[in-house]
């Protein structure tokens, strides 16, 4: 081979592997938001280079109302479920591939220390983030829960932002009550805060986020897609392998900025809990979510959540024995 050839055939191939021997990048915007240590293999997988190994320049953005951002410009999200039926009802045609938790609410209903029993948020402020974000609906569900009526009980709910501005209404006595994740609630209790319920506990069903992506985008770049999902999917194995625990306890910790070691414990407890290893959407779960929604914004009762749902790429690395060699990689079965 003439040497000019040689050199543009290596001069090609150090393009194609960006110089470092690493599958070239593709850039991809993402959005997401900080509500629980679910999240986690999404966290890991930015932080720890899971998405860069996949060829995926994850551009993550986090921010509050995530979902709203999704679009031509932003294609993919890690949000909640809930979030995704409004955009659908609001006219954005999107898909939910792989929930990043299971059906079980994990959160905890916590009060001011003068609350000590439900009969006694009659009459007081729920703080929430916007209206069918996951903290409303799982607050709407702990009050069902209780028999309690917003309407005919005077409970007001109150848009005070995402988990952490929540965390800090309660605190400050601007609210009365708040759902949060248990690492937060653990330092809350500590406090001198009331546990009201434990949603986990009381095995309600509910709220999941999901890896959301645009109709769109997934027509015209499966490939990308199907990396994203890969390397999310192995975000899984990485935050459940035994041996990388102390790594995923300090992502949890600097992405939720916990400081006690009992609130860090008590996430990273939730995320080994709540980790969805079954993969595919709840069908069921969503319709609940649905109806929650729906009681406020009709809208939503007309997406249909099958075709909302869309499991074949993760079925189809289920078939190709990719989701076993991942899990089995990490030592995690």
């Amino acid at each position: 081979m003439p040497r000019v050839v040689r050199f543009l055939v290596v001069l090609a191939t150090v393009a194609l592997l960006g110089g470092t021997g690493a599958l070239a990048q593709t850039r991809v915007p993402m959005v997401s938001l900080i509500v629980n240590s679910s999240y986690a293999p999404l966290w890991v997988a930015k932080d720890h280079g899971l998405f860069a190994k996949h060829g995926i320049d994850a551009d993550l953005n986090i921010l509050e109302g995530a979902w709203r951002r999704l679009g031509p410009e932003v294609p993919v999200g890690v949000v909640g479920i809930p979030a995704a039926m409004l955009g659908v009802a609001e006219g954005k045609d999107l898909k939910v591939l792989l929930p990043v938790d299971n059906t079980r609410v994990n959160s905890q209903l916590i009060a001011a220390p003068a609350i000590k029993t439900p009969d006694a948020l009659r009459g007081k402020r729920i703080g929430t983030a916007t209206f069918g974000a996951g903290a409303w609906i799982n607050a709407n569900l702990a009050l069902r829960h209780f028999g309690l009526d917003p309407s005919r009980d005077g409970i007001t709910f109150v848009d005070v932002g995402g988990a952490q501005q929540q965390a800090e209404a309660l605190e400050a006595g601007r609210v009365d009550a708040i759902v949060m994740e248990p690492g937060r609630a653990a330092a809350f209790r500590a406090k001198g805060f009331t546990l009201l319920l434990d949603l986990e506990a009381a095995n309600v069903m509910g709220v999941q986020s999901a890896l959301v992506v645009t109709t769109q985008f997934l027509r015209e770049r499966p490939d990308v897609v199907e990396r994203i999902v890969t390397a999310l999917v192995e975000g899984f194995a990485f935050a459940l392998a035994p041996q990388n625990e102390q790594v995923v306890r300090e992502t949890i910790a600097r992405r939720m900025n916990l400081s006690t070691p009992a609130a860090v414990d008590t996430a990273y407890r939730s995320l080994l809990a709540r980790s969805n290893r079954e993969l595919y959407p709840s069908l069921e779960a969503m319709r609940i979510t649905q109806r929650v929604i729906g009681m406020t914004d009709p809208r939503v009762l007309s997406v249909k959540v099958d075709e909302l749902a869309d499991d074949s790429i993760v079925r189809k690395l289920t078939a190709s024995g990719t989701v076993e060699r991942l899990y089995r990689s990490y030592g995690v079965k």
